[in-house]
């Protein structure tokens, strides 16, 4: 069993090769670190793709699947067509003994392009990667190609990554530029057990 604080070591990390590293040995025990706090974000974001009214069969990806606990809410909530990349192979390792992705595959999405074709996925999630030594804000780029006309993409993010600005100031370009629609911002719990909070955003990528 590890001592490691992984979750102050994440805040800590300057380069993808630290990030894939530290998520590679945090896999042991991130479903343990995660519920234990209490993880209230994958639930959240899978019901804001529900409220969306997206088919229980739309194809969707999981980017920053980690273990599966995202995948995991997204078929709580019903939905069966669930593919998931993630830049750790420990973590896909992880992921892949649940049996609910229908593909896993590793992805850098710093260093773009997928392993996926254009226009591919009805719906996109993200939930708690874009942060500070993580997926930065340009890989919404890659998040719109792979993601359908009138599609649906949910980024789930704490409260210290969204305040730096640097994501909302992205999506707020994109939007004025006519990609896409910022559909909903919400407020509320993101780990309530280490006092954090976060957003759920829902976009809309333009036809």
């Amino acid at each position: 069993m590890t001592d490691e604080n992984f979750f102050e070591i994440a805040y800590t990390l300057d380069s993808t090769e630290e990030t894939r590293a530290m998520y590679d040995r945090w896999a042991k025990v991130y479903d343990r670190d995660l519920q234990s706090g209490e993880y209230q974000q994958p639930a959240r974001c899978a019901q804001a793709l529900k409220t969306k009214h997206i088919n229980a069969e739309a194809s969707i990806l999981d980017v920053g699947c980690g273990t599966g606990l995202s995948g995991l809410a997204l078929t709580q909530a019903g939905f069966t067509k669930i593919d998931g990349c993630d830049l750790s192979q420990g973590m896909l390792d992880k992921a892949e003994t649940l049996g609910i992705y229908k593909r896993l595959f590793t992805c850098d999405l710093n260093q773009p392009p997928l392993d996926v074709g254009d226009a591919y996925y009805d719906a996109v999630t993200a939930v708690g990667v874009f942060s500070f030594g993580h997926i930065m804000p340009e890989a919404v780029d890659e998040l719109l190609r792979v993601t359908k006309s009138d599609g649906i993409i949910i980024i789930g993010l704490n409260d210290h990554f969204y305040e730096e600005g640097s994501l909302t100031a992205k999506l707020e370009a994109l939007e004025a530029s006519g990609k896409l629609r910022i559909i909903s911002r919400e407020h509320g719990a993101h780990i309530p057990k280490n006092n954090l909070k976060g957003w759920v955003l829902t976009l809309q990528k333009s036809s």
